[in-house]
């Protein structure tokens, strides 16, 4: 953005999200450059549409439908279309499409604005934060703008054939900006198959690839190494399954054992430090987690996923665990801990999970079912050798994973700054 150059001459807007404009630009009110449409039509003479944070679009399958078809907006093509509530920063956009929307949007019409230059300006960032501080409400995030709040908004419009040069500008460099995005995120995805590779063949064939394979006697695990063994997880625990304590916990104290519920793992698998509660040491003496641990989760939305405890995770001492989890604790000397818990990751896991959900009429694995899990196992040695590549190879590819997203960030950043530079008149478009 260093390369671009300043305008001539500026002035003060007096306004604080606008900053100084250049010189020849108009300051007004929104209300003088939009007329807000009114009309209720039915979705049965006008297609509903979606205004989400990609624009307006038809409407999606997954949306929330309403009872009320008949009293909905219309929509122009041209019109510029705005969530009012906070829940819902940043839906809106210029429709290309003749069409209707729920009358919590606002339709504005535009008076002699370059839509495509009004897309980039209304969607900037510093005019959707502009838009919701000048709305209403109980709590920030059910915040709601109307358009008699918004129509006092300050802009700064540059005449038509500069909105032409920096919508065509814009439209051109986020192309490049979203095409390296897409890039990006395809090469992160091919990385994370990459990684699933290797966990499929750590705990399917291990490191020699010349050694003779037999059949495991279980159809959708296949062949496995000689000298690997098939067993079921449950005799390859210390002790049964154990299911959570079923009870709320306490206001979070250092000296109660922290009770650990599905809902305190993130997607990663690591332990969340916010929102933490504790279980009295009556109730959470019989539920303490070990380190190593393996968690099942037995139902909800996150059926099937496992975690693997790790007292490195947090600072407290002790943990209890919840319902909706299930404990397996296990035996060092038949399997270790984190070679299970990379088997749970595997595709084969998977396989095993819909196996048992095409058998049953509810999504719940209770602690019969995960009993019955079988396991490849090789020896105590081979796990260890397994798990230190596994290891290497795997921290390699978060490493170029954590590196690409890095740099997304840093590639959102950059365009977000770009077209509110560009449409507030920062930086000129030659």
């Amino acid at each position: 953005m260093s390369k671009l150059e300043k305008y001539p001459a500026y002035k003060d807007s007096g306004v604080e999200w606008l900053g100084e404009i250049p010189e020849g630009w108009e300051l007004t009110k929104l209300g003088t450059k939009f007329i807000e449409r009114k009309e209720k039509v039915s979705d049965k003479d006008y297609e509903p549409l979606s205004v989400t944070k990609n624009g307006v679009i038809p409407q999606l399958d997954s949306a929330a439908k309403s009872n009320d078809g008949d009293n909905r907006k219309l929509v122009k093509k041209g019109d510029f279309v705005i969530n009012s509530r906070s829940d819902r920063k940043g839906s809106s956009g210029v429709s290309a499409l003749d069409g209707s929307v729920s009358l919590i949007y606002i339709a504005l019409e535009p008076l002699g604005i370059n839509p495509i230059f009004c897309n980039y300006l209304l969607k900037s960032n510093g005019f959707i934060e502009e838009f919701y501080r000048n709305g209403h409400g109980i709590v920030a995030d059910l915040w709601t703008t109307r358009f008699w709040d918004m129509k006092s908004i300050m802009l700064g419009i540059p005449p038509k054939q500069e909105q032409i040069k920096i919508a065509t500008f814009l439209d051109e460099k986020t192309k490049q900006l979203d095409k390296a995005i897409q890039q990006k995120e395809q090469l992160i995805e091919l990385l994370k198959e990459r990684r699933q590779i290797l966990i499929n063949d750590a705990v399917t064939k291990g490191l020699d690839k010349t050694v003779a394979m037999k059949d495991s006697g279980v159809e959708w695990i296949g062949e496995i190494p000689e000298g690997w063994e098939v067993k079921k997880l449950k005799y390859i625990i210390k002790h049964k399954l154990k299911y959570g304590a079923n009870e709320s916990g306490i206001e979070y104290q250092e000296n109660l054992p922290r009770y650990v519920r599905i809902t305190d793992f993130s997607n990663s698998g690591k332990l969340s430090e916010k929102n933490k509660f504790s279980l009295s040491w009556e109730s959470g003496k019989d539920y303490l987690l070990k380190d190593g641990d393996i968690l099942f989760a037995r139902s909800g939305a996150t059926v099937g996923k496992t975690y693997q405890f790790k007292k490195s995770m947090s600072t407290e001492e002790f943990y209890s665990f919840a319902g909706y989890l299930i404990k397996a604790e296990t035996n060092e000397q038949i399997i270790l801990s984190d070679f299970l818990y990379l088997y749970t990751n595997s595709d084969l896991f998977e396989s095993w999970k819909e196996h048992i959900f095409n058998k049953a009429t509810i999504e719940n694995i209770g602690a019969d079912k995960y009993s019955e899990l079988f396991i490849t196992i090789p020896s105590i040695l081979e796990q260890k050798i397994i798990l230190k590549q596994y290891n290497i190879d795997g921290a390699k590819l978060d490493k170029t994973i954590n590196l690409q997203q890095q740099q997304i960030t840093k590639l959102k950043e950059y365009k977000t700054t770009l077209i509110d530079s560009v449409v507030t008149g920062k930086v000129r478009v030659s």
